[in-house]
């Protein structure tokens, strides 16, 4: 029964990803920046929807992989400099940019948290500061390995509109460096927060796999 109630919760999650998608593809601020901005989540949704059966993550790593394809789907739509509620912010407070791709770049830190479960399960790593620090490592890679593609995409177009939008600089020329560090910031504290909780959801889950098979 437990189990089952799992199953509907990530159906849940499932279907507002689904609404939220379908919103973010109707009259986007650009079609083209928006198909840069959400691909990587359509892609990341595809894969977890197909191995679902074969590797079931905990309700908490469904949790951040929602927020965290939502968040990008929003940014499409609107463009990441531009999306409301933070232009909003920004003319309020009188700042010198729209801060949503800072944002943005912190909560991707959360996804420590899905890489960690991937590694307790599926490797010999076990729970220490060695996870810890692996861990970490491989969130500011993916950290760096988007900041090379959003560089590429930039060369490749040679600047166009599209790929300036989805570069998000916004004139600052650290932009790059800003971002990284957010996420990294994102994942310390990440795994700071929910390492405990995560652990619980871990040991539920193995049982209930287990018991299946």
């Amino acid at each position: 029964m437990k189990h089952d109630g799992s199953r509907k919760i990530h159906l849940f999650l499932l279907l507002v990803i689904v609404a939220v998608f379908i919103w973010s593809a109707i009259k986007p601020a650009s079609y083209l920046t928006w198909a840069l901005e959400v691909s990587p989540a359509v892609v990341g949704l595809i894969i977890v929807i197909t191995i679902y059966h074969r590797f079931r993550f905990t309700t908490l790593s469904y949790v951040i992989m929602a927020v965290l394809a939502i968040l990008m789907f929003v940014g499409g739509h609107y463009i990441y400099s531009k999306v409301p509620l933070f232009d909003w912010i920004k003319d309020t407070y009188d700042l010198k940019r729209n801060h949503y791709d800072r944002f943005g770049h912190l909560l991707k830190g959360l996804f420590a948290i899905v890489l960690r479960e991937i590694l307790l399960r599926k490797t010999p790593l076990t729970k220490g500061t060695w996870l810890f620090a692996i861990v970490v490592s491989m969130s500011l890679a993916i950290a760096a390995l988007y900041e090379i593609i959003e560089w590429l995409v930039s060369k490749i177009s040679k600047g166009g509109e599209a790929s300036k939008n989805f570069l998000g600089i916004q004139g600052d020329i650290w932009d790059t460096q800003w971002d990284m560090l957010c996420s990294l910031t994102g994942s310390i504290v990440a795994l700071l927060i929910f390492s405990k909780l995560h652990d619980k959801l871990l040991k539920k889950e193995i049982r209930t796999s287990n018991a299946q098979h």
